[in-house]
């Protein structure tokens, strides 16, 4: 996935659009938040959650680095169609292949407004220029 086409939420979270036709997208965190985090160990995803909706700002799971544990956050309301199962078992891709396959869950997005009022590239570097 290229940065410039994915929408970026506060929580450091970024949305992919894979289909606009059924608002199917794959939710990550960004390369800020892996940096932040440091080396993952570990995600704590149940699989129950699959079919699920989830509300905006709900959290989904947790992530383990070396240095916290933090919770994952949904960026905007959605059903979790998937889980990249690829990371649960290798989740240091997240701190190597963030925006492709680092890709943390698939969902179909319910609202395309909340969508659309995430951060585009330029506002979210803007919004992380205040932790610098």
């Amino acid at each position: 996935m290229n940065p410039n086409n994915l929408r970026y939420s506060k929580n450091h979270e970024w949305v992919g659009l894979i289909n606009k036709k059924n608002n199917k997208a794959y939710v990550g965190i960004t390369h800020f938040a892996q940096k932040e985090l440091g080396d993952i160990v570990y995600l704590d995803i149940e699989d129950s959650i699959i079919g699920k909706k989830i509300n905006k700002e709900e959290t989904f799971g947790t992530i383990e680095a070396v240095k916290t544990v933090s919770d994952l956050f949904m960026p905007v309301s959605g059903y979790i169609i998937d889980i990249n199962k690829e990371i649960i078992s290798h989740p240091d891709l997240i701190n190597t292949s963030y925006y492709d396959d680092g890709w943390i869950i698939q969902i179909e997005i319910l609202n395309i407004d909340e969508y659309n009022n995430l951060m585009k590239l330029e506002e979210y570097k803007n919004y992380i220029q205040e932790y610098n």
